[in-house]
């Protein structure tokens, strides 16, 4: 009986076990379900994001292969439907998925940007399409883009009207240099996130808008046809944002009149002759005209006396003093005469007058009195002086510099001057042919340089019959420039510095040859005046310790030479698009991969050059390096310049030949 009832327990038990494995089998089961079912959602998710992801790269491909096929251009964009848009394509720029910067400046694009192509980019932030020949309405359906934040289309041939429709998010929008009419919309107010605004040099009509941008820190509405009161907001910014507009007025332009003009009476308003009263008026005439006429007599004949007095002082200082007073600020190739406020010679000492020091090897055959009866002509202001042209009496032509806060003696200066005039000789280094000390005055001599500056080239007024300096010609005198300060640098030891390099002591020959001037000066200086042409070029430590060395000259050549490929002055007006430190806003440019953007856009016409100018631009990044003993010396500048271009003879076309050979484009 115990066996039988332990033999029916087992078998309850054994049914028990069978049953929970049974069940937890079936748990098993529906947790591998659950698990694979999530799985294969997520699977499902991820392939959907893939395949969107895909579509939307695709759309915007196939957006801008509609743009390009549509719009000519005169160069080769290189945008192959076979190649990855976000790596191989040329201006394009992708985050993630999709399309977010387009950039094709000075790529000759022309005729009007069609519907349906760059309007498709709804992920894009940046447009730059600016100094090509674009036409036609301004793409509303661009103009409207959600994500749009900066838009550069300036310096094209766009007409109609700014659409009433901004992306909410712009933060910067150039619409300058191109034939927009109409009025500035008043929608504009609501883009909160604008910080700039470039509309000069349009047909804009109408009144400014009243807006409160608190971001809004640089604005540009000059030479357009706007009218009106200057609005409250916009009188903080400088009158030449607003130049151009002869019917604008209010602050910081000229006040606006109070007194409107009165309408033209009626018939009706006009007083009757017999409510008239003739009598006071006549009266108060002939009083008037009495003394009026009493008045007239007694100043004409203090006039005439004064006159007279003048006429004979003037006779007798011609008489006393003639021949020794400077004509100055004649300028021959205007013809005209402006008499100045100060002369070069006023200081000069009479027991002195011989004591014009020439240097050994000058052919000039002149001395002081000569110098000081010359008419002359203002050539500029500089660091150290003032700079005049000369013209002799027998038609030599040379350069005076008036130098001005002088520290040192005179055995020191002329000592200084010495090793001045040896350094002189060279092809790349202006000539020092003489200088003059006196206890008010001290004059230096150099020979005149027919071709003006570098800076007046780069950045004058661009006369478009005037041939513009081409690549060849730009590396031509960069390298000229630099061996002429290799020169410097090697002069007393290698301690010799120049200390004031710019682009505007950069003086050029007929041949385009650049010369080096105004050096060595900085050691006789008191506190040399800082112009704000200088500031740009002056290296970080320059500013705190006001002492030039070989590596601060390095840094000031870096920047002259980031000016020459830029196109941009290292010193721009406060508020402008143009940054005011050259070398950082190309560093953040290269740093975004948008070296395309860095360059001059008249060199940019050219790509066969595009290789050469990305090593330029590494040596100038080199020269620049806010370490000194980062930035490599003239010498290794000049080796690595001469290993870009290794002979400007060899394997090259001339500059005629290049000019001829660059309007031959790709399409």
């Amino acid at each position: 009986m115990f066996s039988g009832l332990c033999y029916k327990y087992r078998g309850q038990e054994e049914l028990l076990k069978s049953h929970f494995q049974n069940q937890l089998h079936s748990l098993h089961n529906r947790r591998f379900s659950m698990k694979l079912h999530s799985f294969a959602a997520l699977l499902f998710s991820i392939l959907l994001f893939l395949h969107q992801t895909i579509a939307d790269l695709e759309s915007d491909k196939q957006a801008l292969l509609e743009f390009a096929s549509v719009v000519p251009h005169v160069r080769t964009i290189n945008w192959s439907p076979a190649t990855a848009i976000c790596i191989s394509w040329v201006g394009i720029k992708c985050d993630g998925n999709r399309v977010v910067a387009l950039r094709l400046p000075g790529v000759g694009l022309y005729g009007p940007i069609p519907a349906n192509t760059l309007g498709k980019l709804d992920a894009l932030k940046t447009l730059s399409l600016r100094s090509n020949h674009l036409n036609g309405n301004l793409p509303s359906d661009v103009l409207s883009l959600p994500s749009l934040q900066y838009m550069y289309l300036q310096h094209n041939n766009f007409s109609g009207n700014i659409p009433s429709s901004l992306p909410p998010l712009l933060i910067l929008l150039d619409l300058s240099f191109n034939s927009i009419v109409g009025n500035i919309p008043a929608t504009i107010k609501n883009l909160t996130h604008l910080t700039g605004l470039n509309l000069q040099n349009n047909s804009l009509t109408g009144p400014i808008p009243v807006i409160n941008l608190p971001r809004l820190n640089h604005v540009n509405l000059s030479y357009n046809d706007l009218n009106g009161s200057i609005p409250y907001f916009f009188r903080k910014f400088p009158a030449s944002s607003f130049e151009g507009n002869s019917l604008l007025c209010g602050q910081p332009l000229n006040h606006c009149s109070s007194v409107t003009p009165s309408p033209s009476p009626s018939p009706s308003s006009i007083p009757s002759p017999s409510t008239v009263s003739p009598e006071p008026r006549a009266s108060n005439k002939k009083k008037l005209s009495i003394g009026a006429i009493i008045a007239i007599a007694i100043g004409g004949s203090a006039v005439l006396c004064l006159l007279f007095v003048v006429i004979l002082l003037c006779c007798l200082k011609k008489k006393d003093g003639e021949g020794t007073v400077l004509q100055k600020g004649k300028s021959l190739s205007s013809g005209k005469s402006e008499k100045p406020k100060e002369d070069f010679g006023s200081g000069v000492q009479e027991p002195e007058k011989n004591k014009l020091a020439f240097f050994e090897g000058s052919s000039y055959n002149f001395d002081l009195e000569d110098l000081l009866r010359a008419s002359a002509e203002v050539l500029g202001k500089g660091s150290y002086g003032t700079a005049y042209k000369a013209i002799l009496e027998e038609g030599t032509i040379v350069v005076v510099k008036r130098l001005k806060e002088v520290a040192a003696g005179k055995r020191e200066f002329e000592q200084h001057m010495e090793i001045v005039g040896r350094v002189s000789c060279h092809p790349n280094v202006v000539p020092l042919r003489a200088y003059y000390y006196s206890k008010d005055e001290k004059l230096l001599v150099y020979d005149y340089i027919t071709g003006g500056s570098l800076f007046a080239l780069l950045h004058g007024n661009r006369d478009p019959e005037k041939t513009l300096l081409n690549w060849e010609s730009r590396v031509k005198i960069a390298l000229g420039t630099a061996k002429g300060i290799v020169h410097i640098h090697s002069v007393s030891g290698g301690k010799f510095t120049h200390g004031n390099i710019k682009s505007s002591n950069v003086l050029l020959t007929q041949d385009l040859d650049g010369q080096i001037s105004d050096f060595g000066l900085t050691p006789l200086m008191n506190y040399p005046l800082v112009t704000s042409r200088s500031l740009g070029y002056r290296a970080p430590e320059v500013i705190e310790t006001r002492k030039s060395t070989q590596k601060s000259d390095v840094y000031s050549y870096g920047v002259l030479l980031l000016e020459m490929l830029t196109g941009k002055a290292p010193v721009q007006s406060p508020g402008r698009d143009d940054v005011v430190d050259l070398p950082r806003w190309v560093q953040s440019v290269v740093r975004e991969e948008w070296t395309a953007e860095v360059f001059d856009v008249e060199l940019m016409k050219d790509q066969s050059y595009e290789e050469e100018m990305v090593q330029m631009l590494q040596i100038a990044m080199a020269c620049v390096a806010k370490m000194p003993d980062m930035r490599p010396k003239m010498e290794e500048v000049v080796r690595l310049m001469e290993e870009i271009r290794p002979s400007d003879s060899e394997n090259r076309p001339s500059s005629d030949n290049q000019s001829k050979g660059s309007t031959a484009q790709t399409p």
